[in-house]
């Protein structure tokens, strides 16, 4: 098994970045600028993405946490979108390790049901599962596409997605497929209250993936939890909000300082 892949840069208390799919990384360049006078990043390559393309660790929100728990040290998670889902896992899974938890644009189940209205329809993710079997790089495209739209800046977003992709070279298409499983099937409402840490669940108002109220219905099920909107951004804020983000988790991570 290859280990992961995992920048650590700048200085001050550590925080864990874990990006989303098909994603790697280099993508949180902008927080990262903003971020590196105030925390020791440690920016996750997440199995089969980027520069942990040949990691063989599972995709599955237990097995990547429970791997990157035993590759960073006890610290505050930062996940976004799918690495949301992650460090939700892993902050059931080990509570003790991780002493503040921020989620951005990310959410407990993905997929819309009875009991979970504002989830995204399920056959958004068969069709994006069909388009990878058919032209991978065309549902890339599209997911990238329904990232940025939204967006106030979205031509903006568009090009910072589509320019960041594949800067680390072409994701496993295995693990892209099983990204959207976890992606389709992941629910850990029934957990979120033994959340134990305070947590952040900052928003996208525009956001088309994860609808900012599927966020605040996680923040009503979460002991500690807080709910924060980017009035103009959309599924990835801190690319065209970096400032904005940066300020919210820094006043939330300062706030809860061990």
């Amino acid at each position: 098994m290859h280990t992961l892949h995992i920048d650590i840069t700048g200085h001050g208390p550590p925080l864990v970045l874990l990006h989303g799919w098909a994603m790697h990384g280099g993508i949180f360049a902008p927080l990262v600028e903003a971020l590196r006078e105030h925390h020791t990043l440690h920016v996750v390559d997440l199995p089969g993405h980027g520069h942990s393309r040949d990691c063989t660790v599972s995709l599955q929100p237990q097995a990547c946490a429970r791997a990157i728990l035993d590759a960073v040290p006890d610290a505050p998670w930062c996940g976004w979108s799918l690495g949301g889902l992650v460090a939700q896992q892993a902050a059931l899974l080990a509570p003790q390790r991780i002493p503040a938890l921020a989620l951005v644009c990310t959410t407990p189940k993905f997929v819309v049901a009875d009991d979970w209205p504002h989830g995204m329809a399920r056959t958004v993710f068969t069709g994006f599962e069909a388009g990878l079997r058919s032209d991978w790089h065309a549902t890339i495209e599209r997911f990238i596409a329904l990232e940025a739209f939204g967006s106030d800046h979205m031509r903006e977003e568009l090009k910072l997605l589509r320019d960041a992709v594949l800067a680390r070279g072409e994701p496993s298409q295995r693990v892209l497929a099983e990204g959207l499983q976890v992606l389709e099937h992941g629910d850990l409402r029934d957990a979120l209250p033994t959340l134990a840490m305070p947590s952040l669940w900052l928003a996208g108002r525009r956001d088309r993936l994860v609808n900012p109220q599927a966020m605040q219905a996680a923040v009503a099920l979460a002991p500690a939890a807080r709910f924060v909107q980017i009035e103009h951004a959309g599924h990835a804020p801190f690319l065209t909000h970096a400032d904005a983000v940066a300020q919210a988790l820094l006043h939330f991570l300062q706030e809860h300082a061990a």
